[in-house]
């Protein structure tokens, strides 16, 4: 189902409306290209950031739109087009049977687990600043929360 300005998936309602219409047009896209549409969500929400961060908005004077590395240069995957079938290399905090978990995207096999979400989402975070990938965090019946960018 195509998403627009006033119809859009809940995960983004907490978006900024620039990267919000970004991240929509993103997942409309990768919707087209047959991805499942709880992946599309993730994905275009993470690339509506980056492209956010790469593509400031004219006359922003909002201090927290500024870089968040203060000054370091730390090198980022920007180059990887949005709808390549290569698997992403984001990790997802997702819930278990018995407690929660994190694992690799597009793995069915869990890289750890955890009694409760704030342990695994603490782990996540790490994780995510280590390898500089994203987190995407889920919600008890496995919608996606919010994620942490590195």
């Amino acid at each position: 189902m195509p998403w627009n300005k006033n119809d859009y998936p809940v995960s983004m309602k907490n978006l900024e409306p620039r990267i919000r219409h970004k991240a929509i047009e993103i997942a409309n896209a990768l919707l087209d290209d047959g991805y499942e549409e709880g992946r599309a969500i993730a994905i275009a929400t993470a690339k509506a950031e980056e492209w956010d961060e790469n593509h400031p908005a004219t006359g922003s004077s909002d201090p927290g739109r500024s870089s968040s590395n203060n000054g370091s240069t730390s090198k980022r995957r920007h180059s990887e087009p949005v709808s390549s079938s290569k698997s992403h290399d984001n990790i997802h905090v997702v819930p278990t049977d018995s407690g929660w978990a994190i694992k690799e995207e597009g793995q069915s096999q869990y890289v750890s687990t955890f009694d409760t979400k704030s342990e695994a989402v603490n782990a996540a975070k790490e994780i995510s600043d280590e390898q500089n990938i994203r987190a995407i965090i889920h919600n008890q019946d496995g919608q996606i929360a919010s994620s942490i960018k590195p």
